[in-house]
């Protein structure tokens, strides 16, 4: 059975036009989530939005957004207003530009979906757009309306499908250099044989399992203890943390290989 889709338009290029669907590429809808409730009564709390001067609530329909523009001063922005530097489509991916698939830095990437063709009649449109982008290694890059907000888009043809990677904006993303400029890039070449073999044993082929929530688990067990109000299972004792007196690095990589190849990790 085909996966619901969240949005339904066009994949458009140039003349090309096919119909396509959308979906989350990603899910928390297995997480365990909580309400907020009264404790006294045990009643869910509700979120309302209230004047900040006065304390009373605030109908829908009388709340604007507004800019500040000094301390407690706002331009305000009406519906229309906003509409009117909005896409003039909110259905439409229309592919502006293309560019290398590798030139698109990992900090660029926000949030990926699934793009499908949503019409039989469209797959070979679909499919024409998604092979060139692979022949020639590029992606495209365009602009749509998710989650109530207009988003620069990539799509990135993968196997027989595209998906569709939302991208943060230019103001979004902070330079690395700042932040990595002043770190001493030089490393001990013993130092580097050692520590290559130590991932080298460590190295393994990607697996779901490697990154598993085992906080959904122990959550999951408390709540059935719960419900069935037995005892819930004992908290596990917190792991030691790693001491922070520096150490010697030669000494305690020649360990930490010594212990991997005893069939076991290095003791703290």
């Amino acid at each position: 059975m085909a996966a619901r889709s969240f949005w339904k338009g066009y994949l458009k290029l140039s003349l090309v036009t096919c119909p396509v669907a959308m979906a989350p590429a990603t899910s928390e809808a297995e997480k365990i989530r909580f309400h907020t409730l009264n404790k006294a009564t045990g009643n869910r709390v509700e979120a309302i939005y209230v004047d900040a001067e006065d304390g009373k609530p605030v109908a829908d329909d009388d709340q604007a957004r507004g800019y500040e523009k000094d301390a407690g001063q706002f331009v305000v922005l009406e519906e229309d207003e906003l509409r009117a530097v909005a896409l003039k489509s909110t259905r439409t991916i229309e592919i502006e530009s293309f560019v290398p698939a590798d030139s698109v830095g990992w900090l660029w990437y926000d949030k990926p979906h699934f793009l499908t063709p949503d019409d039989p009649v469209g797959e070979e449109a679909y499919a024409v757009i998604r092979e060139a982008m692979a022949a020639t290694g590029t992606v495209g890059l365009s602009r749509v309306v998710l989650y109530r907000r207009e988003r620069p888009v990539m799509l990135e043809p993968r196997g027989q499908g595209i998906v569709l990677w939302t991208l943060h904006y230019a103001d979004e993303v902070r330079p690395p250099e700042r932040y990595f400029e002043d770190i001493d890039g030089a490393a001990d070449p013993e130092l580097l044989k050692l520590i290559s073999r130590l991932i080298d044993r460590r190295t393994r082929k990607w697996d779901d399992e490697l990154v598993e929530d085992p906080m959904q688990a122990s959550l999951k067990a408390l709540i059935e203890a719960k419900k069935k109000r037995q005892r819930p299972p004992k908290a596990k004792k917190p792991a030691k943390e790693a001491p922070t007196n520096v150490v010697n690095i030669m000494d305690a990589l020649k360990k930490s290989l010594a212990a991997e190849e005893r069939g076991g990790r290095p003791r703290r």
